[in-house]
């Protein structure tokens, strides 16, 4: 029997305006872009996507897209390997790692869909659902926009951690983050857990003196207190808390993982399958983790993790990404729903689940 060959590679950039201002502790913007790749095999279509520069789109096209066009769509093993010898002189971090990201995701959809089976089993089920934070409290909200979008979270869909952004001002960034993290507490009440991200914002001390300051909150989740590339310091913060530390976002190869936690960084690695090399590496360097004894949670992209996560057996959670949710769920038919805090998969759904809506996503389309 011959194997179904992949016959096209479709990509495209859509820029989606956010809706309102947003920032971090780091960056501010108003758009989010989304690299979208569809592989053809016969009738059946395989999805993948990125949320990076449009100049990912470059690199799929002239790069990436011989190197998988004509190859068996079963082996998504042997084009992930030929798409990362390739850029060896290029470099895979940054915007090619996240080229390769998306069309390795698109492989695995299409491999699912031409087995006529939801892609979770496909990998291995461990879970039928998986586990959601909510995500979002930027720190351009205000005090209005973020009980609005909290209280949405927890008290209407019933999701029992949520997530917001701290660190905006080098001088006053430890006062109004106290004061927005005690806003918060009030909005989710004392049972939901509350998660802060600073995006490396902080030296350590003012990573730590905000943590001890906070610790009346039962904060359970202090994301890049210090910058991720800074092991040492998130070593150090994370002696010096109780609170759980993490990183691990911008990851894009085993090497990177193996490193954190080897330095003994986090408490619980966060991986980004739209960076760090797909599904493909998703799994390996989840197994990384596993070898350390640590959990993992999917970086952004609800979507795009969701089946990952669910053959995951050292999951903790997948993060449920406001800008993310708004592209996934107004752009495709099949999108997840929330409610009680977990994403139940379609067990009867081939691949991810998910039909694009074509007429919906091209007016932003940009590249």
């Amino acid at each position: 029997m011959t194997d179904p060959q992949i016959d096209r590679l479709d990509v495209q950039a859509y820029t989606v305006p956010t809706d309102g201002p947003e920032a971090d502790g780091t960056i501010a913007w108003d758009s989010t872009t989304m690299v979208l790749v569809q592989l053809h095999s016969g009738g059946v279509v395989g999805t993948g996507w990125t949320y990076g520069a449009t100049e990912c789109a470059a690199v799929i096209r002239t790069t990436l897209a011989p190197l998988v066009v004509g190859n068996s769509a079963l082996e998504t093993g042997r084009c992930f390997e030929k798409m990362v010898k390739a850029v060896r002189n290029s470099g895979r971090q940054g915007a090619i790692g996240y080229a390769i990201s998306a069309v390795d995701t698109a492989l695995w959809d299409l491999k699912a869909r031409l087995f006529d089976m939801p892609l979770y089993r496909l990998l291995g089920a461990v879970h039928d659902a998986v586990p959601v934070y909510g995500s979002g409290g930027f720190t351009t909200y205000s005090d209005q926009r973020l009980a609005q979008q909290l209280g949405g979270w927890v008290h209407d869909e019933g999701i029992p951690r949520v997530k917001i952004k701290i660190g905006q001002s080098w001088g006053t960034a430890v006062p109004r983050d106290l004061e927005r993290m005690r806003r918060a507490r009030s909005v989710i009440g004392p049972d939901a857990e509350l998660y802060v991200d600073a995006n490396g914002a902080y030296t350590r001390k003012q990573a730590i003196r905000l943590a001890r300051a906070a610790a009346d909150l039962d904060l359970r989740w202090f994301e890049e207190p210090v910058s991720s590339d800074d092991l040492d310091g998130l070593r150090e913060v994370r002696d010096a808390v109780d609170t759980d530390v993490t990183a691990g976002e911008y990851g894009f190869d085993l090497v990177y993982f193996r490193r954190m936690c080897q330095a003994q960084a986090v408490d619980c690695l966060q991986i980004d399958a739209s960076r760090c090399g797909g599904i493909t590496e998703w799994m390996r360097a989840a197994a990384v983790a596993a070898s350390y004894g640590l959990d993992v949670s999917a970086h952004c992209s609800p979507h795009l993790h969701a089946h990952v996560a669910a053959a995951t057996p050292n999951l903790r959670h997948l993060e449920w990404f406001h800008d993310h949710v708004r592209i996934e769920t107004r752009f495709f038919d099949g999108a997840l729903d929330p409610q009680g805090g977990t994403l139940t998969l379609d067990a009867a759904a081939p691949g991810t689940g998910l039909t694009l809506r074509a007429g919906d996503v091209a007016p932003y389309r940009t590249g």
